[in-house]
């Protein structure tokens, strides 16, 4: 079954050229099943990409999803144009009385500040406690996993000295997760922050799944507030790194070259994707996790009784 995305959007028709499945509304509307509700709460300026990059990864399920961009209410976007957010971004305080059977909030590039010091924090809050009474399962990613796993228990970001960027190795410490399933013992992620969170803070109650001896951990579960907080970028695409190197390059700031990406740790030459298959299967795990677990009636999710 494909995912159920805007025909106009253009994530549509890349995906479409991929081979991914994609599905427009009156299409959808012919079928009788009940789409998996998947929010994006997309806050990375680069909307189109990220887009894509998250419906490709939860439109390889062989389950129908029905996608909803979201944006904070009040924020606006430099870099994606007000047609665009306007045509297919609903706000948060235009659907906080839906429910979803999962959310995704990406990262931002705004690690510096600390969190009270982000303009939409507040509603940003909003939406995390929302989560706690109207999505299934939430999954935090880079900025949006540290935001997430600061806000339910408290565990910090720790700026570092030096950015982690690049593709490095991590190991699978939970063979037997639901979230793991097919993974290797060994992998590699890629990684782009400036911050990290340290396994000596995290609560009892949190799980490491994924681990790095060089950036930290990866992936974490927390049943608790049924989310999972991931600090690295499986979702990215092949030329994403050097793409953030490049912008890097031409402002003239200091970068290293991203780390084991280029062949021979040459940045004239195309990178490799080592990491595309480990990435559908995380997130098609997660899919199948949410259609195992949630109700046939969207309004009924969080009462205990599934399907």
């Amino acid at each position: 079954m494909p995912i159920r995305i805007p025909a106009t959007l253009p994530a549509y028709n890349i995906l479409n050229t991929e081979g991914v499945n994609v599905m427009d509304e009156a299409t959808a509307n012919r079928q009788e099943v009940r789409p998996l509700q998947i929010g994006l709460l997309n806050l990375m300026p680069k909307k189109e990409q990220t887009e894509t990059q998250f419906a490709r990864l939860i439109g390889a399920s062989p389950i129908q999803i029905e996608l909803t961009l979201i944006r904070m209410t009040e924020h606006v976007s430099k870099n994606a144009s007000s047609q665009h957010m306007e045509s297919f971004y609903q706000s948060f305080q235009d659907i906080k009385h839906r429910k979803f059977d999962g959310l995704i909030i990406t990262g931002a590039p705004i690690e510096h500040l600390s969190f009270e010091d982000v303009t939409y924090w507040e509603e940003l809050k909003e939406v995390m406690d929302w989560t706690q009474t109207n999505v299934l399962s939430t999954f935090g990613v880079c900025w949006g996993g540290m935001a997430l796993i600061y806000h339910h228990t408290g565990v910090p970001k720790h700026i570092l000295p030096a950015k982690h960027f690049g593709c490095f190795r991590h190991r699978n410490l939970a063979p037997a997760s639901p979230y793991l399933r097919g993974f290797s013992d060994d992998f590699t992620v890629p990684v782009s922050r400036w911050t990290e969170v340290r396994s000596e803070d995290l609560p009892e109650g949190l799980d490491i799944l994924m681990h790095s001896d060089e950036v930290g951990p990866c992936l974490i579960e927390d049943r608790t507030h049924r989310a999972l907080y991931i600090f690295n970028h499986l979702e990215y695409d092949s030329d994403t790194l050097a793409q953030e190197y490049q912008r890097d390059v031409d402002k003239g700031e200091a970068i290293d070259v991203p780390r084991d990406y280029f062949p021979n740790n040459d940045p004239s030459q195309p990178p490799e994707n080592r990491w595309r298959s480990h990435a559908h299967l995380l997130y098609g795990n997660w899919i199948n996790e949410i259609y195992q677990t949630t109700n046939i009636d969207i309004e009924k999710i969080l009462e205990g009784d599934s399907k």
